[in-house]
């Protein structure tokens, strides 16, 4: 598996987020969703991670950074590759990155219910914990936030 920056022109990188941002948009209740379009991921202050075996993708992943922290935003495995431990790898890179640019906690927001019970698995497995209103996030019945010491 090789992890590596994409500048999102790959199709497959495009097909994957648009499968992604479709999900959270059917599964989240209206005015929950913080979920990026393929725009929004393109800034400068966010940079997107692809994981590939050979060319297959597996994994993708978002880092944006803030005043004193990075979050992760977009983590989604392919629907071929779950179980294989891409999404374990993409979140391990996206926490190494942020070690990198020098920032001391990652935090993230996420959904609730069956469609989100495997990314919460996985993000408490790394230690993730229930934080605090974050970036304009407020956490409610659907809305969770977490955050990582790092």
């Amino acid at each position: 598996m090789q992890i590596r920056t994409t500048d999102l022109s790959e199709p497959e990188v495009v097909a994957l987020l648009e499968l992604h941002h479709g999900e959270m948009e059917q599964f989240s209740p209206p005015g929950t969703c913080h979920v990026l379009d393929l725009s929004g991921l393109k800034s400068d202050d966010i940079e997107v991670f692809a994981a590939w075996d050979a060319t297959r993708l597996l994994s993708i992943g978002a880092l944006k950074q803030h005043d004193g922290f990075a979050e992760i935003k977009s983590m989604r495995a392919h629907p071929d590759a779950l179980g294989t431990g891409a999404g374990k790898a993409m979140l391990s890179r996206l926490i190494a990155r942020a070690r990198e640019l020098g920032h001391g906690q990652v935090k993230l927001e996420t959904g609730s219910g069956e469609m989100f019970k495997a990314a919460l698995a996985l993000y408490r497995a790394f230690g993730f914990n229930p934080c605090e209103s974050f970036a304009g996030y407020e956490s409610g019945e659907f809305n969770q936030l977490f955050a990582l010491d790092i």
